[in-house]
């Protein structure tokens, strides 16, 4: 053991989270310091605004859409009145 695992009560503990955790899942294990944290929340600040990015050229792309169909409907040749 390290100098920093005698000053670590957790230390044990997060060894043993580390090993029995899929390595697929170790991204959902909270993270153990304050560094970790604020790499994590960087991280994730990114994913955040490139989402927000894709949900704005969705929202776009639908609204184009919708205007195209009202569009397409209102040159569409009226039916002649029965009767």
């Amino acid at each position: 053991m390290s100098q920093d695992n005698h000053n670590d009560p957790f230390a044990l503990f997060r060894q043993f989270w580390q090993q029995a955790t899929p390595p697929g899942m170790q991204a959902f294990l909270p993270p153990m310091s304050e560094e970790e944290i604020e790499r994590k929340l960087a991280e994730l600040k990114v994913v955040e605004g490139w989402l927000t990015m894709n949900l704005g050229v969705l929202t776009m792309q639908i609204k184009t859409l919708e205007m195209q169909k009202a569009a397409l409907h209102s040159m569409r040749p009226k039916d002649p009145p029965i009767g």
